[in-house]
């Protein structure tokens, strides 16, 4: 099939050299311009990465579109959207992929996405059926603090738990500002503990290394032991265990129950390929897709695939309790719940 389409691309050449040389005006046909056409995808550092899905997905759309699909990171998926916030209609953006549930509210307030109008009834979400019809999700994981067996024997299996640990016990946790895991982070305590959410935050003060702007820097740091845990995903340990063979790490499973979060990509509506927009936003809902995401991207795939979830997820900790806020009370309270959050830790 390659070779083939490369044979007709060269006749196709060599037949618009002769036009032009003969001066005569050729019709382009739709599968040559098509061919021209370079979808954008507006994504966080860790999908876009080398090792993350974005090569993956890439190629395997390429084989069908005609396209040229460019992935472009920032450091976080909060960055993609204010990068688009920004640029406005002169953005080059026809997709942003990897806002939450947590930030989706927000990011529809903007005005600047349209419906993606995909079949989604084959999802396999924690929370049941979609019906959101402009953010499409396509992998989940829960929120948790990934340590290593080798330097922490006993971890702490609760936010009270964690509380008590000795002065000398660190972790490394990300900014809401900037970041869907902190923002997660900030609201599953609120969501664990109410009233008394800031109360937790002052008493987990002084064990925090650092408040990192994305969740590389973090994770990075704690893989130098500066840390002892850090603020991952349930299914971080998986990375480990399948692609290093590496038995050392775990999540902690604590009795709070664990935040839910759900990635979601949406159609920009200044896009000038909405029509192929919308063919990317079902892909990411194939098979093909869908069994990328559990090895490059940690975490479990929107979809039953035939294929099924690796081997090294089902050793993984599945909260019993699902803890998640709905996105219209996100929003609600977002920007309060964060200012009290960064008056507390003095952020």
């Amino acid at each position: 099939m390659f070779n083939t389409t490369l044979t007709n691309a060269t006749r196709f050449g060599r037949a618009v050299n002769l036009a032009t040389a003969l001066g005569l005006a050729i019709a382009v046909p739709a599968t040559a311009m098509a061919a021209d056409k370079t979808l954008t995808i507006y994504t966080y550092d860790a999908f876009a990465a080398d090792w993350g899905p974005a090569p993956g997905i890439e190629k395997a759309f390429e084989e069908t579109c005609e396209c040229d699909v460019q992935f472009i990171a920032t450091d976080s998926s909060i960055g993609a959207l204010r990068k688009v916030q920004l640029e406005g209609d002169q953005t080059k953006a026809d997709i942003v992929l990897g806002l939450d549930t947590n930030i989706a509210e927000a990011a529809r307030e903007t005005g600047l996405f349209i419906e993606h109008n995909a079949e989604v009834s084959s999802l396999t979400l924690p929370t049941g059926e979609w019906t959101d019809n402009t953010f499409l999700p396509f992998d989940y994981s829960y929120f948790a603090f990934v340590y290593n067996k080798d330097n922490v024997a006993e971890p702490p299996a609760s936010f009270e738990a964690l509380m008590a640990m000795p002065d000398d016990f660190k972790i490394v946790i990300q900014d809401p500002r900037s970041s869907t895991p902190g923002l997660g982070l900030l609201l599953w305590v609120q969501e664990a503990y109410g009233d008394k959410a800031m109360d937790v935050w002052k008493s987990l003060a002084p064990k925090i290394v650092t408040v990192t702007k994305g969740w590389s820097d973090a994770y990075g740091l704690f893989l130098k032991d500066e840390a002892d845990m850090v603020l991952s995903y349930t299914t971080s340990p998986a990375y480990h265990d399948i692609a290093e063979d590496d038995q050392r790490f775990a999540s902690a499973a604590f009795d709070e129950g664990h935040y839910l979060q759900i990635e979601v990509a949406a159609i920009v509506g200044s896009s000038k390929n909405k029509e192929l927009s919308q063919e990317f936003m079902q892909f990411m809902l194939s098979d093909t897709v869908q069994d990328i995401i559990p090895t490059t991207n940690w975490v479990y795939p929107a979809t039953t695939t035939a294929n099924g979830i690796p081997e090294g997820f089902k050793k993984l900790h599945l909260p019993e309790t699902s803890l998640l806020i709905d996105g219209v009370e996100v929003e609600k309270n977002r920007t309060a719940w964060i200012d009290q959050w960064v008056e507390t830790l003095g952020q």
